[in-house]
């Protein structure tokens, strides 16, 4: 792959700033929306590959992350503020003479604000791919089995007052660095200079409140689940990329998503954890350029490795 340098910049949008990692200079758009408790800096092997097929490619801090603005209070976390910066990231990018179509790319919460995006139709989308988050139906059905709500058992605690801020924050951030150490399954992909700079995000005062308040804004949000218990059928292509050993989200809240999109490519990564694009970048790059590329999407095998292939 050419050299593509990431660079970084604050985007005003929706009347915030954002601090975005950017890539490369196409005429197409693909915007990357992370996840908790990540930073932009979990795109950093996805980037280039975008850049490289053709795209300028932004990975933003969403609102509360990093260097971006901090908005106090839970409510400025509701599903509708954060559809509103993706769509002013995407007017963002216009006005900057970025005028192809755009690509969604989102993992875990930017995953929850990925489907919602798409399936509100906010702003047109040319492709949507998704990464260990389910379709909010399907989430909503199974979130209410044994199984799944043992799994879900964080979300619960992140309803009280800022005793999962003061165990988050403690010790130099442990909590957040187990979180990707401890989950991952390949945890050679977690060295000590990633884990330290979700450690330096999570210590930035008053982000970990920021970045809880996304579960409190949302636990009961009636507009978000709403949209998400009776949505319409997604037309959007849309790929869907999972890791197979996933502590928090159970591979079965996949199942029947074909239905709920008319255009839907769905790849299985086994022997790799919730962090996907992290622990397997060469593998879910590779898929993700098969599937921009009109190619037959790769199998995985064991380990998350490419085990069919028609590059």
């Amino acid at each position: 792959m050419a050299e593509y340098p990431i660079k970084t910049a604050y985007i005003e949008a929706n009347g915030l700033a954002f601090e975005v990692d950017m890539c490369g200079d196409g005429e197409k758009f693909a915007l990357f929306l992370h996840g908790f408790p990540e930073s932009k800096h979990s795109w950093r092997a996805q980037l280039p590959l975008l850049a490289e097929l053709g795209y300028t490619a932004w990975a933003p801090n969403l609102r509360g992350y990093g260097g971006s603005s901090r908005p106090k209070g839970v409510k400025a976390y509701r599903m509708e503020n954060l559809l509103a910066d993706v769509a002013g990231l995407i007017d963002a990018a216009r006005a900057r003479g970025i005028t192809g179509p755009t690509t969604l790319i989102a993992h875990d919460w930017g995953g929850a604000i990925g489907w919602s995006f798409a399936l509100s139709g906010v702003r047109p989308l040319e492709r949507f791919i998704v990464m260990n988050l389910p379709h909010p139906a399907l989430f909503l059905k199974g979130v209410r089995t044994w199984a799944q709500l043992k799994r879900s058992w964080y979300v619960f605690f992140f309803q009280l007052p800022w005793l999962p801020e003061k165990l988050f924050t403690m010790q130099n951030a442990r909590v957040v660095a187990e979180a990707f150490h401890g989950m991952a399954i390949d945890k050679s992909r977690f060295p000590e200079s990633v884990l330290d700079e979700y450690r330096k995000n999570a210590l930035i005062p008053g982000a970990m409140t920021a970045m809880i308040n996304y579960y409190r804004a949302n636990f009961r949000n009636g507009d978000a689940q709403d949209l998400w218990a009776n949505p319409p059928i997604l037309e959007t292509p849309t790929l869907m990329i999972w890791g197979e050993e996933d502590a928090a989200l159970g591979i079965e809240l996949t199942y029947g998503t074909e239905k709920l999109v008319t255009d839907f490519t769905i790849r299985y990564l086994p022997q790799v954890s919730h962090w996907v694009q992290q622990e397997a970048p060469e593998t879910v790059n590779a898929m993700i350029r098969a599937w921009i590329e009109g190619r037959p999407v790769p199998q995985a095998g064991q380990r998350g490795q490419i085990l069919l292939s028609d590059a």
